[in-house]
């Protein structure tokens, strides 16, 4: 019986596929271009909601996969940002 490795393809896994380093050079002067990126004010008001509702216990089923998204795309950022 052979093992298939299946990859998500949430958003946060398919932007870290094509961000992936590997697949292109780039600059010390992109890299801190990216250093300076940051998240929309609406994504921010929107982590702080869910956060407050995850402390309390009332994430609904469809919150819960919205705040790993969040929590993905952030460890795919780091961890881009690092390789370089």
């Amino acid at each position: 019986m052979s093992a298939t490795l299946t990859l998500p393809n949430d958003e946060a896994a398919i932007l870290a596929r094509a961000i992936n380093p590997a697949n292109w050079p780039l600059s010390a002067e992109a890299a801190e271009a990216f250093l300076k990126l940051k998240l929309a004010d609406s994504d921010k008001a929107r982590m702080d909601e869910l956060a407050a509702r995850a402390r309390v216990g009332e994430l609904s089923a469809d919150e819960e996969l919205e705040i790993e998204d969040y929590r993905q795309a952030g460890c795919q950022s780091r961890q881009f940002l690092a390789s370089r």
